[in-house]
């Protein structure tokens, strides 16, 4: 799986011998591919947990999922968000199974000191 973070999305491209993500039942198909996709950023030095949008507090739907820092660091970049704008459209896993990639939108709080 290839994943590249640009400034506002998060491109996740499937490679020869990636598994298939599929499951609806309680969105288990995305769940697996942020999964992946968290995997893959924390190894180059993210330091990314995926919660449930609802349990931090967003008045979203209770199954909606996202990547987001563990917790804030001091380099001017406290958090970062990484989740599905088409959520309630298509899950991600499903654009990836059918077009070998998805695009992922990536939010960025920056706080000054």
């Amino acid at each position: 799986m290839k994943v590249q973070v640009l400034e506002h999305v998060c491109i996740v491209t499937k490679e020869p011998g990636d598994p298939r993500f599929s499951g609806t039942v309680n969105a288990a198909g995305e769940s697996r591919l942020l999964y992946h996709v968290k995997k893959e950023l924390n190894s180059r030095g993210y330091d990314l947990i995926k919660k449930r949008m609802y349990k931090d507090g967003h008045m979203v739907d209770d199954l909606q999922q996202y990547l987001r820092t563990r917790k804030p660091s001091d380099n001017g970049i406290h958090d970062i968000y990484i989740y599905n704008a088409n959520w309630n459209v298509e899950g991600a896993e499903e654009r990836l199974n059918r077009d070998g990639t998805v695009t992922l939108t990536v939010v960025r709080c920056i706080f000054d000191k």
